[in-house]
């Protein structure tokens, strides 16, 4: 419903391929509205952005960054409005960047003192998200695997609600709630095990808690499968039709929290604050890499990283694919465990195998713990 509105609201029939227009209303629109939003948190800092990230903003450079995403959006704007009948879009991005400048766009100064506490986020919010878009959406668009599939393929808006909830304080096992938690390596760790791991090198200190998170990950991602109670939280991740660099943040707060958990557990125990913060920051471009709807790849490097093809084969609802790859990141952790499978080709469908699930976020959080009637099962 929400992307049938969107679409009569900013569409219209004509072509969305490179020079029509559609695309610089796009980066207008996107422009405008992360412009609009970081000057928000310029004005109101202790109750939209996050105290973790505050300390270690180079405010310089987000600064210059707001100043060339207004100038961005109505650049972008004007070239949409010349070239495309519909203008909506192009209004939009201009109109917000306008906007952004009017509040007093980068120039806006942060008077008051912050301290700790409760806070929104969206800061980080519009910073993954532009990070996240500028990596991989021209990734997809350039070489992908499905080039029907499109950039606002069907439910896009859904894995949308879930990136932001990811972000935001609707679920606070966040990444940002993630990271104070790392202090708790003074608590739980073991010296001695410590001690011998500090010794080694910087990188391989990195690889092995890489290796011991997704040796981790394997058997908690293996229990969301084979239990059936955590298999209804974890069948929503599976839900999804088609596969993007957004689609991997469809997941219930509950699979979240399991997952975190048991890879945060055995890392606690041996690595440094610095060395799990490396690691967060890794697997969470990994996992996005590894949902991507992208074609290429490096096949002497597939034997020890997984990559997109192979993660896709776990989300497919064909029968030869299904408990298979559990791995995150290395696919011989499957050999070992004999759920192995890469075939040459692509998965020809996605999603899950005869089951049914409520379409809404609200519906999607609320359904596993509803039992089953036994006339549903």
């Amino acid at each position: 419903m929400i992307e049938q509105k969107l679409h009569e609201f900013f569409g219209d029939a004509e072509s969305t391929g490179f020079g029509t227009g559609w695309w610089s209303g796009i980066l207008s629109a996107f422009f405008g509205f992360l412009s609009f939003g970081g000057v928000l948190c310029l004005h109101f800092p202790q109750l939209l952005s996050s105290p973790e990230l505050r300390v270690h903003y180079p405010m310089h450079t987000l600064r210059v960054l707001i100043e060339c995403l207004i100038v961005g959006a109505i650049l972008f704007g004007i070239i949409s409005s010349i070239t495309r009948k519909k203008k909506t879009l192009a209004v939009t991005g201009m109109l917000l960047a306008l906007g952004a400048t009017a509040l007093g766009g980068s120039s806006v100064q942060i008077n008051n003192n912050l301290h700790d506490g409760p806070a929104i986020g969206l800061d980080w919010f519009l910073l993954d998200l532009f990070l996240m878009a500028l990596i991989y959406v021209p990734l997809e668009r350039l070489w992908p695997q499905y080039p029907e599939q499109g950039t606002f393929r069907n439910q896009w808006t859904l894995d949308v609600v879930y990136f932001m909830s990811t972000h935001l304080p609707i679920q606070i096992l966040s990444f940002l709630v993630l990271l104070p938690a790392t202090q708790a390596v003074k608590y739980l760790g073991v010296p001695v095990l410590q001690h011998l791991i500090a010794r080694m090198p910087w990188l391989l200190q990195f690889v092995l808690a890489v290796v011991v998170a997704d040796l981790a990950e394997y058997f908690v991602h293996l229990a969301l499968h084979k239990v059936p109670f955590l298999w209804r939280f974890h069948a929503i991740h599976h839900s999804s039709k088609g596969l993007d660099w957004i689609a991997g943040s469809r997941s219930h707060f509950v699979d979240d929290t399991l997952v975190r958990a048991f890879i945060l557990a055995p890392l606690m125990l041996g690595f440094s604050q610095s060395i799990i913060l490396a690691y967060l920051i890794f697997v969470t471009l990994h996992a996005t890499w590894s949902h991507c709807n992208f074609r290429l790849s490096v096949k002497w490097l597939e034997k020890y990283l997984v990559m997109p093809r192979y993660h896709h084969w776990h989300h497919t609802s064909q029968k030869e694919g299904i408990d298979k790859n559990f791995a995150i990141h290395f696919p011989w952790i499957d050999k070992i465990f004999g759920t192995y499978y890469y075939p040459e080709e692509w998965p020809e469908r996605y999603g899950l195998d005869g089951e049914e699930i409520s379409p809404s976020f609200v519906g999607q959080t609320f359904q596993p713990f509803i039992p089953k009637r036994k006339g549903m099962a």
